[in-house]
């Protein structure tokens, strides 16, 4: 048997499945959802009795979002409400009030952020009351939320499209410290841990193919948890990496000196371990403690022979971003040799660009 593949750059997606499914005879179909709604900031229910492969080509006036209440839950009336707006069959009317309340029970207790069930076919049974009867179910879980491990669902589930490094990243979400990263390209030459969600987008849309993850390790993560994910980066990307591009804004909250000492000490110990390997270190930051950081860092990169350019907080972000990519190209064009070189020798090298 053979899965068919989809690549989109350097993504490839592979199929790892074929379902069967059994027919339920019916002559309605539902759709229903629970959602966590950014535009009314509570969890929204989305009903209608159009559901099927065509609901996504419905009607506005086919479909109701209705917000309501966390602390109150899904309540009947609100199923019943809905229904009536949507001028829906009255034979199926009680079966979804009786049954579509319950579902707010399983999104609320395992920490969903999404659920969807499309179709629901309402099944006549031989007394020709309808049941309703969930064909395709879909749902998202907040891993920050640790509800979602009461289900002990199996590991693999959640690695269907992550790589090794991103399973190792992912291990270590809690509530202090952002761990959120994507794989952008395995063959990148920069490796740019990045500070803040706003840094994130620009970065990522600015090395573009040259980058190798998309990532934001802000919300002042500890020391032991830095020096984790320093040394998962490390391990996965530093060996084919050009740049070491560490990037964000101005902080609020999160210690430099803390997260960069983090970030030395773990590449320390890399090095220690693995032996030396040629790269250039850019770094671009603000916030509290952000000279003694930066001075942890220099220190550091001296006594390893590494060279770097550090900027403050006053800099242009883009333009580091720039400095960074310029380096990658000196780095192309022999500068990597040339580092190289200098340390089988034993010797130091300047910023280079």
């Amino acid at each position: 048997m053979y899965f068919a593949e989809h690549q989109h750059g350097s993504q490839v997606a592979k199929a790892n499945g074929v379902s069967f499914e059994g027919a339920v005879p019916a002559e309605h179909e539902v759709y229903f959802a629970i959602t966590d709604s950014t535009r009314y900031r509570a969890p929204t229910m989305a009903l209608s009795h159009y559901g099927g492969i065509d609901i996504e080509e419905a009607d506005e006036s086919k479909v109701v979002q209705i917000p309501f209440e966390s602390l109150t839950g899904l309540k009947a009336f609100v199923v019943a409400n809905a229904l009536s707006e949507l001028k829906a069959p009255k034979e199926i009317i009680s079966p979804l009030v009786q049954q579509l309340p319950k579902l707010w029970d399983l999104y609320h207790n395992f920490g969903m952020t999404t659920l969807e069930l499309n179709p629901i076919r309402m099944r006549p049974d031989e007394k020709g009351r309808l049941t309703p009867v969930a064909c395709d179910f879909k749902c998202g879980f907040d891993r920050d939320d640790l509800r979602w491990q009461r289900l002990g669902l199996p590991a693999h589930l959640f690695a269907v499209d992550y790589s090794n490094f991103e399973q190792e990243i992912n291990q270590l979400r809690t509530y202090q410290g952002q761990s959120d990263v994507y794989v952008i390209n395995p063959q990148g030459t920069i490796l740019a841990p990045t500070f803040g969600g706003g840094a994130n987008s620009l970065v990522t849309e600015m090395l573009g193919d040259d980058a190798i993850i998309s990532s934001d390790f802000g919300g002042n993560p500890p020391y032991a948890k830095m020096k984790e994910v320093a040394r998962i980066c490390f391990k996965h990307w530093l060996k084919q990496s050009n740049v070491l591009f560490i990037i964000g804004g101005k902080s609020n909250n999160t210690d430099i000196f803390e997260t960069f000492r983090a970030m030395a000490d773990a590449l320390r110990e890399h090095i220690s371990e693995h032996g030396p390997t040629p790269f250039h270190l850019v770094i671009g930051r603000g916030g509290p403690n952000v000279i003694r950081g930066m001075g942890a860092m220099r220190d550091t990169m001296d006594s390893l022979s590494i060279p770097y350019r550090i900027f403050g907080f006053d800099s242009d972000i883009s333009e580091v971003v720039n400095y960074a990519k310029r380096v990658n190209d000196w780095m192309k064009a022999g500068g990597r040799e040339l580092i190289a070189s200098k340390q089988r020798k034993g010797q130091s090298i300047s910023a280079v660009v």
